[in-house]
């Protein structure tokens, strides 16, 4: 079986059937392009929500950022008025994403006691209404990210799958847990070779990726079109290029050397600075860095003092020494 290949949602091709998923506070502008640099096939932004577009949000046009280089890239909107989804999206089709994918899936509990995310997973009429107002108003493809359902009683993502086909949405995304599981426990892939098999638009499936060997098995057990990669992907933009190594050359790749992990946190700062200001800048890049860092020696000791750090240059220092510690201490035990 082709694992890796490319990916055709309604009239956009990928290079290669491997996303981004989206998460909040994670895919913002200068992940996404750390992320298209090691070949991620598609990149999905941040959710936004269609109300705070609607009413001019101050902080959402950063989220609706999108640069050239990105492409392709998907657009994540959120909400549950059907009217001011379909409105809101006919209004931003014109910015420069390729596919416009609708949330049915966060499972944070602000989303979803105010109906959105993955609470439409127990209103199918209402999700129904949504997904047909979406196609309806744009020409791009629509496409949504379920669940397996919103908890044990309500396992309902294969009726869901079938909703969102005949509504005319160009491909679906499957996390393989419920609402109320939220990231813990085991992913059910079994449920997503269900949706596989239920609908004929392409399957993506996401829960628990976080290695070629995880794409190989998920691609085995569910027959599905394409592999959305997540947590596994924060501070570790280089799972796209290390899968794609794997499927070229049967090679496993080693981690990164420390070295070459505190250049890519240098260099996700700059661009966090970049497009954000110092202040938020520094602020945002202090939670990747305990991602990328996370697992290396003494790496506790060191988002202890990276979360105290207040400039670019602080970073920068603290990182270096961290480095050059690393590097001495390899030598001892080598």
């Amino acid at each position: 079986m082709d694992t890796i290949k490319k990916l055709k949602i309604g009239s956009v091709v990928l290079e290669n059937n491997l996303i981004l998923a989206p998460m909040a506070g994670v895919t913002d502008l200068p992940f996404r392009l750390l992320c298209k640099e090691q070949q991620a096939g598609l990149l999905c932004t941040e959710m936004v929500s269609a109300k705070a577009i609607l009413y001019k949000n101050k902080n959402t046009e950063s989220l609706l950022e999108i640069q050239e280089k990105e492409h392709p890239v998907s657009m994540q909107l959120f909400g549950s008025d059907p009217q001011i989804l379909a409105q809101i999206a006919a209004q931003i089709e014109e910015r420069p994403f390729d596919i416009l994918d609708f949330n049915m899936g966060c499972p944070m509990p602000k989303i979803v006691n105010n109906g959105e995310g993955s609470a439409l997973m127990k209103q199918q009429k209402l999700a129904e209404e949504i997904l047909q107002a979406l196609v309806k108003a744009v020409k791009k493809p629509v496409t949504v990210k379920i669940r397996k359902g919103f908890d044990e009683s309500c396992v309902n993502a294969v009726e869901i799958a079938k909703i969102a086909e005949q509504c005319g949405v160009s491909a679906i995304a499957v996390h393989g847990r419920t609402r109320e599981q939220y990231y813990a426990g085991k992913a059910d892939w079994d449920i997503i070779r269900q949706v596989k098999e239920a609908v004929k638009i392409p399957v993506i499936g996401n829960g628990d990726i976080t290695c070629a060997g995880d794409v190989e098995n998920m691609a085995e057990q569910t027959g599905c079109d394409g592999f959305m990669i997540g947590r596994s992907a924060r501070g570790n933009p280089w799972i796209f290029s290390e899968i794609l190594h794997y499927f070229r050359t049967g090679e496993q790749l080693p981690p990164p050397a420390f070295a070459v992990v505190t250049d890519m946190v240098l260099r996700h700062a700059r661009l966090q600075l970049q497009y954000k200001g110092e202040f938020t800048g520094i602020r945002e890049i202090r939670k990747h860095a305990a991602w990328y860092t996370g697992g290396y020696p003494n790496s506790a000791k060191l988002r202890a003092k990276i979360n105290e750090v207040q400039t670019y240059e602080e970073l920068e220092e603290l990182l270096q020494e961290a480095a050059a510690y690393n590097r001495k201490t390899a030598a001892i035990v080598s």
